[in-house]
């Protein structure tokens, strides 16, 4: 955690913020998980902001929330015996049940992790 330091300016006290540049890429879980803070969490999203542990927490998120829905569609796949040799004998319903598969684990992960 970074602590803020201040400059006086005249009779005030102002916070000394920087924008730090960062490198780091958020995928499509981290870019919901920050509209979900600017909308719906601000205070959370400022402090954070000013803070500089925005980036971190969404590249955070965004890894975590991949992780699960990989699990997911896994234990899905093996629950329903979506094998290998299904996608080898009939490629589309392999396509379509792996595809429902995601949208579910991806429904399930957005409305428990990304959106609390």
């Amino acid at each position: 955690m970074t602590e803020l330091t201040y400059t006086q300016n005249g009779d005030y006290l102002m916070p000394d913020l920087t924008a730090e540049v960062q490198s780091q890429r958020i995928g499509k879980y981290g870019m919901i998980r920050l509209k979900f803070l600017k909308n719906n969490r601000r205070s959370l999203y400022s402090a954070m902001k000013i803070k500089g542990t925005l980036m971190e927490h969404l590249t955070e998120m965004d890894k975590i929330a991949r992780e699960q829905v990989e699990g997911m569609v896994s234990q899905m796949a093996q629950a329903e015996s979506v094998t290998e040799q299904m996608k080898a004998d009939n490629p589309l319903e392999w396509t379509r049940r792996m595809n429902n598969f995601k949208h579910s684990a991806e429904e399930i992960v957005i409305s428990s992790l990304l959106h609390s």
